[in-house]
C-alpha cells in the first residue's frame, strides 16, 4: 500500500512540479491550473467516499485492482492534452481512480496490525504520498528537461502495471487477523456528530498537505525566480517534512495514546505548529521559505495520521474503509473549494492571503473537533 500511495502521489505531483513549464507552454493561468486540480479534488471527493464503502463490501484485493487500472489509463492521458478542458477531464478521471488508495491503505493497516502499531501502520501506508513527493523532482525533472513535460506523464503508468502484478500475486487480505467485512454496502450518515467531527478535523488539518504540494513550485518560482532545474533540486525537502511528521506523530500516538479517543493536547500542539507559515512572505530567503513549508507539512502530517486514527475509533471495524473515505473525501472537497482562491491570490501576487489560509485552517478544524466530540463505536453502536 505504501508503494501504491507512492505511485498515486507521483501522479499528483508531476503536474504541480512541472506547472511552470506546463503553464508557459499551454498559456494556462494559475487560476486555471488550480481549477484543474479542483476537478481532480471534486472527483476524488466523491470517489473516495464511494470507494471506502465499496472496499468494505467487496474486499481489498479486487477493489485495488479496479482502482489502479482506472488511474493508470487516466494518468497516461495527460501526455495527450493541451487545453484547460483536456487537463480538467484527465484530472477528473484520475481522481475517480485514485479514490481507493487512502481508504485501502488505512484498512490494510487496521486489519493487519494490533492497536499498538496501527498508527505507525497508517503512517507507513500513507508515507508513500510524501515519498512520492520527494522522488517526483528527482524523477520527472530530468525527463521533462530532456524530453519535455509530456513524456513525464508516461512514467507512473508503466510503474503502476508492475504494482498491479505485485499486489495480485503477493497480498491476500482474507488472511489479515483483524479483518471485518461489511454484510452490505453502507454509506455514512450526515446526521451524526462523529461524521462532522472527522470531516472538520481531517479536512482542515490536512489542508496544508494539498496546498503546499500544489503551490510550492509556483511560489518558489515566482517569489524567488527559481528555475525548473533549481526546483528539482529542492522540492523534495517539504515532503520530507511530511514523511517525518507521519512517523513521529504516529509513534507518539502509538506510544502514549493507542486507544485514546480524545488526545486534545496532541491536537493543540500539531495545529499550533502550522501557524508559523503565516510569516513566510516576511522572509526574502528561499531556504527559510522552504524550511517553513517543510515544518508546516511536518505538523500537518501528524494531523493526518492522528486525526484519522482517533476519528476511526468512532466507527465499528467493518466500516474502517468508510471512515477513511469520509476523511479523504472531505479533504478533497476542502482542496477543491479553497485552492482556486489561492490561485487567484497567486495571480495577483497576494501570497500572504494564500498562506494565511494554509496556517489557520488546521486550528479551526481542531477547534471544531473539540466542540463535536465523537465517542468510541463500542459505546455508541
Amino acid at each position: 500500500m505504501m508503494l501504491g500511495t507512492l505511485l498515486s502521489y507521483l501522479d499528483r505531483q508531476v503536474l504541480a512540479l512541472l506547472s511552470p513549464m506546463i503553464l508557459a507552454d499551454t498559456h494556462l493561468s494559475a487560476l486555471q491550473f488550480t481549477e484543474t486540480i479542483s476537478a481532480f479534488s471534486y472527483a476524488y471527493m466523491v470517489a473516495t467516499l464511494i470507494w471506502g464503502s465499496v472496499l468494505d463490501r467487496i474486499g481489498l484485493r479486487l477493489g485495488m485492482l479496479i482502482s489502479i487500472a482506472i488511474w493508470t489509463v487516466s494518468s497516461a492521458s495527460h501526455s495527450l492534452v493541451s487545453t484547460f478542458m483536456g487537463f480538467a477531464v484527465a484530472r477528473l478521471v484520475l481522481g475517480i481512480g485514485e479514490g481507493a488508495m487512502f481508504p485501502g491503505g488505512f484498512r490494510t493497516a487496521m486489519d493487519s496490525l494490533p492497536p499498538v502499531k496501527q498508527a505507525r501502520g497508517i503512517a507507513l501506508a500513507y508515507s508513500g504520498s510524501s515519498i512520492g513527493a520527494i522522488l517526483a523532482p528527482l524523477i520527472f525533472t530530468p525527463v521533462a528537461i530532456t524530453y519535455g513535460w509530456r513524456p513525464a506523464f508516461l512514467v507512473t503508468p508503466a510503474l503502476a502495471l508492475i504494482w498491479l502484478l505485485i499486489w495480485r500475486v503477493t497480498v491476500d487480505p482474507s488472511k489479515f487477523p483483524h479483518k471485518a467485512k461489511a454484510e452490505k454496502l453502507r454509506f455514512p450518515s450526515l446526521l451524526e456528530a462523529r461524521f462532522w467531527s472527522l470531516v472538520a478535523s481531517y479536512a482542515l488539518g490536512a489542508f496544508p498537505v494539498g496546498a503546499i504540494t500544489y503551490l510550492s513550485a509556483l511560489y518558489l518560482s515566482r517569489a524567488f525566480g527559481m528555475t525548473q532545474k533549481e526546483l528539482g533540486l529542492v522540492l523534495w525537502i517539504p515532503p520530507a517534512g511530511l514523511e517525518a511528521g507521519y512517523f513521529f506523530w504516529g509513534w507518539i500516538s502509538d506510544r502514549f495514546l493507542p486507544s485514546h479517543p480524545r488526545p486534545k493536547w496532541l491536537f493543540a500542539i500539531m495545529a499550533t505548529l502550522c501557524l508559523p507559515i503565516l510569516a513566510i512572505t516576511s522572509f526574502h530567503s528561499a531556504p527559510i521559505a522552504i524550511a517553513l513549508l517543510a515544518s508546516t507539512l511536518f505538523a500537518s502530517g501528524g494531523l493526518v495520521v492522528v486525526t484519522l486514527r482517533t476519528g476511526a475509533l468512532a466507527y465499528p471495524p467493518h466500516q474502517r474503509s468508510m471512515a477513511a473515505g469520509i476523511a479523504s473525501s472531505s479533504f478533497s472537497a476542502t482542496v477543491a473549494i479553497v485552492l482556486p482562491y489561492c490561485g487567484k491570490f497567486f495571480d495577483h501576487h497576494q501570497y500572504q492571503n494564500a498562506f494565511t489560509l494554509v496556517g489557520v485552517l488546521p486550528l479551526i478544524g481542531t477547534l471544531i473537533w473539540w466542540i463535536l466530540p465523537a465517542h468510541r463505536a463500542e459505546t455508541t453502536a
